[in-house]
């Protein structure tokens, strides 16, 4: 029976606090704690999404800015730890091979330097401080009208549920064309999936019990497509980059393959059609 606008703020306050939790650590340029600031920020930015109907005021416009600067920054250098990493490996592999990783790594020092800038800024400053406040009382608490106090009143319990089947029925929707979509497409699929496991997560460590049963055979499905599209991403990354770090003449670097594509495309597909079958 707890209110919206209290989950609201309980769930917010926890993931901003983990995003600020790594601060220090990813400024000095540790990839596992950017990592862990990059899951902080999307999982925020998910609850915003998931309250939205309650939350909307005049400062969220704002605030949404500000986060989505926030995961360029991280999203970009995370994305060059990755795809080091990898040509890195396989470097090792390729043993009478002339090494790649150094433009590779050159690009990811240079990319982690302007991230500490970024995140020892006052925009950064600001962006927290403004965030903190508006969760906890923003003018979305205050909003008078019928409605809108109706909203933040509503238990969860009923707003959840309704929440949760309507993300799900879009991402189902959209997961029948899987098969013909491009990098792109992929990766908006995979956006609206993480949207739905991160929203059932917060909601299962709130909650946890019985009752989320039904969600968590969910999950499964939900975790085990994430997977799969992720590396299809992570792969369509790395391709991206090693256009342009690739030295002219070089061996071309084994990421998105048609069959490893083709394998992680099913794998994905078979965890929709389970997840439909719920």
């Amino acid at each position: 029976m707890m209110a919206c606008d209290t989950t609201f703020r309980i769930v917010a306050r926890r993931h901003l606090e983990d995003l600020t939790t790594n601060h220090a650590a990813t400024s000095g340029g540790d990839p596992v704690a950017l990592h862990q600031m990059r899951i902080a920020l999307t999982r925020l930015r998910t609850a915003i999404w998931f309250f939205s109907p309650m939350v909307v005021d005049t400062e969220q416009p704002r605030i949404k800015d500000e986060l989505k600067w926030l995961n360029t920054h991280l999203g970009v250098v995370r994305d060059l730890d990755v795809a080091t990493e990898q040509v890195q490996a396989v470097d090792k592999r390729r043993s009478q091979a002339k090494p790649d990783h150094g433009a590779w790594a050159v690009k990811r020092d240079d990319g982690h330097r302007h991230l500490a800038q970024a995140l020892r800024s006052a925009r950064y400053r600001r962006l927290i401080k403004i965030t903190s406040d508006w969760i906890e009382s923003g003018p979305w608490s205050i909003r008078k009208g019928k409605r809108t106090t109706k909203q933040r009143a509503c238990p969860i319990a009923t707003y959840g549920a309704g929440k949760l089947a309507r993300w799900r029925q879009k991402l189902l929707k959209k997961s029948r064309k899987l098969p013909e979509m491009d990098a792109k497409q992929r990766h908006r699929l995979r956006l609206v999936n993480k949207k739905l496991c991160y929203s059932i997560e917060f909601l299962e460590d709130l909650f946890p019990g019985k009752g989320f049963s039904r969600q968590r055979a969910a999950l499964k499905y939900l975790r085990k497509a994430q997977k799969s599209l992720g590396r299809l991403n992570d792969d369509a990354n790395r391709q991206s980059l090693a256009a342009a770090l690739q030295p002219d003449g070089g061996e071309p670097l084994p990421f998105l393959g048609p069959k490893r594509e083709k394998r992680l495309v099913r794998k994905a597909a078979a965890a929709y059609r389970k997840l439909a079958a719920l």
